[in-house]
């Protein structure tokens, strides 16, 4: 019996002034997602969710401005045998992004276009769905 690891992380979706959406890709790994991850300690999901936001991608949004948008359980993309509890918020407005911290790649979706094959399972299965 194989055992899956439980992973609880906070996500964010953020749009750009043509309306495409934000993903990035961590440095040693192939899977884009949304910019986001695991809550410290007496974090609250938005506020975990702010955090990373400027960590990652230099995005300054109150965890109070973060809209939910919605949790889900999902396959982690870069981690075998595990799974990802995602809480999920919508940055409100439109921004601009640079790669910081651990990000090694920032790429735009055009949500009307063909998506491309590397994205995580959680933007694939639940959110990009539900934003289309």
């Amino acid at each position: 019996m194989t055992t899956t690891d439980l992973i609880v992380v906070s996500a964010v979706c953020v749009y750009n002034d043509e309306g495409h959406l934000l993903t990035v890709r961590k440095r040693g790994t192939n899977k884009f997602m949304h910019p986001g991850g695991k809550p410290e300690p007496g974090e609250t999901a938005a506020q975990a969710a702010s955090r990373e936001l400027f960590e990652e991608v230099g995005i300054e949004v109150a965890s109070g401005d973060l809209e939910p948008l919605g949790v889900w359980l999902a396959v982690a993309a870069n981690e075998t045998a595990t799974n990802i509890e995602a809480t999920v918020f919508t940055a409100p407005g439109t921004w601009d992004a640079h790669p910081s911290a651990e990000i090694a790649e920032i790429r735009w979706l055009d949500l009307t276009a063909p998506l491309p094959t590397d994205l995580a399972p959680l933007l694939t299965d639940h959110v990009i769905p539900l934003l289309k």
